[in-house]
């Protein structure tokens, strides 16, 4: 293995691939990714979160980056991290399992930012979109965070930092320390996802993303930042990660036609990816359940890692949208209630329905170390229903819609899409958003898009 800085290589890699040579399939995959994560942003236009990062935005107007849903400009860090914030609060985004989990289209809102405020073309999008979903994604098979105490974002901040090199055109020295001062000033905490949760959660990965936009203008001015930062003394190894290996010459290239974004999940439910396959188990059950009285008891089993992170204390007593779209008990009783889980599946009513109390009054959570074993291949999960007759019915999911295995056609993100954007924008504007991500590759600007994802629609 070479002795060159991780760094060094990513910034290598992430300036080196061209713009043109892409598989037809990676520049597919690519733009449903784009229509993705708007139908995910539109969908949270009235979030307050959003509302708070707007209104810090606004106070910076300056002619560079637009803000999704309006006709204002900020700089293109803020619109990262304001545009950010939309794609990931409703945890509808995409997202990958490793060795640590992590959303690779996080890093799509501050890609979009800097080719707006360069005047790049939608080729040189594609191009750093597929740069950041392969650094992120080959970072977290390489090394989990989340047991040591540390979020995935700082994966998010690696990749940004390196598609950002991209788009402001550094050079290798530049684009080099553009990551190490991303890294070194911004490791985040797994507090943000540990017990009751806040609107942080879906902030954390904007913010991740704005400070990368951040340390890679900085270092197109010349400033350095501190190396080896991942390998020194007292660097990421050291402090959070352990050591791990990285091999940047396997990363994909359009030799090898090896890239990450094809191996990234999609969801069809906006909540926690882990959990979808309780979500269709407890919707394939439903059926076999003559009243939801006739349950006694509902037993979830699952891999260590839902086990830990969805099922601990705090997610037994939800009081918020974050909180509970994290709880395997909370969306299997909600799924065996209404039969989907949907955008209105965690308002405040249907948090505090009694009947979703009481069914989870009912339900234990445990590991099942076969299904921990298919972890994180197959994100499965086994819900069971014993009904007050005796009889017992029983669902394992393994895999569903969205996975490699079941990936998301054209007409599924476009369904996405509508559904999150009909209380919005008109059908006429969709249209245009929906023709503009199918031609990405071939656009010159961006402010036809803008212009269609401005809300023009109330939500009532």
């Amino acid at each position: 293995m070479t002795s060159e800085p991780i760094a060094s290589r990513l910034a290598r890699y992430a300036l080196g691939s061209s713009a043109d040579d892409l598989p037809t399939e990676v520049v597919a995959c690519v733009r449903q990714r784009l229509l993705d994560s708007l139908a995910c942003a539109v969908g949270a236009y009235d979030a307050p979160p959003v509302d708070a990062a707007i209104a810090v935005a606004r106070a910076v107007p300056v002619p560079g980056s637009t803000i999704l849903g309006t006709r204002m400009q900020t700089t293109p860090d803020l619109a990262a991290f304001t545009n950010g914030v939309m794609v990931r609060f409703l945890d509808y985004n995409d997202g990958y399992m490793a060795r640590e989990p992590g959303h690779p289209s996080d890093s799509i809102p501050a890609c979009l930012a800097l080719a707006e405020a360069q005047s790049l073309p939608g080729a040189e999008l594609v191009a750093a979109i597929v740069v950041a979903y392969e650094v992120q994604m080959r970072l977290q098979d390489a090394a989990g965070l989340n047991k040591r105490g540390w979020d995935h974002v700082n994966y998010v901040n690696v990749a940004v930092a390196a598609a950002a090199a991209r788009l402001l055109m550094l050079d290798q020295t530049q684009a080099e320390h553009a990551i190490n001062l991303a890294l070194s000033g911004h490791v985040s905490m797994r507090q943000v996802r540990t017990g009751a949760l806040s609107d942080w959660k879906g902030c954390s990965a904007a913010n991740a993303a704005r400070n990368a936009v951040f340390a890679a203008q900085l270092a197109s001015y010349g400033m350095t930042g501190p190396s080896p930062i991942f390998e020194g003394d007292a660097g990421f190894f050291a402090q959070v990660s352990g050591r791990f290996e990285l091999d940047v010459d396997a990363f994909g290239t359009c030799e090898n036609g090896d890239f990450a974004i094809m191996r990234s999940l999609t969801k069809t439910f906006p909540t926690n990816g882990e959990l979808h396959t309780a979500v269709w188990a407890a919707i394939g059950l439903r059926p076999s359940i003559p009243h939801l009285d006739d349950i006694e008891s509902i037993l979830i089993e699952t891999s260590e890692f839902n086990r830990r992170v969805l099922a601990d204390a705090a997610k037994w007593q939800p009081a918020t949208r974050e909180t509970a779209d994290h709880s395997l008990a909370y969306n299997v009783a909600r799924a065996l209630i209404d039969g989907d889980i949907d955008l209105g599946s965690y308002s405040a009513e249907k948090i505090r329905d009694p009947r979703v109390r009481i069914l989870m009054d009912t339900t234990t959570v445990e590991e099942d170390t076969a299904l921990t074993a298919l972890f994180p291949r197959h994100l499965a999960n086994r819900v069971t229903v014993k009904l007050r007759s005796g009889e017992r019915i029983s669902k394992e999911v393994i895999s569903g819609p969205g996975s490699v295995e079941t990936p998301m056609t054209d007409a599924d993100f476009e369904r996405k899409f509508r559904r999150t954007a009909d209380s919005h924008i008109s059908a006429a504007a969709q249209d245009v958003v929906v023709d503009f991500t199918a031609t990405l590759e071939r656009q010159a600007g961006y402010g036809e898009l803008f212009r269609a994802m401005e809300r023009t629609l109330l939500p009532f």
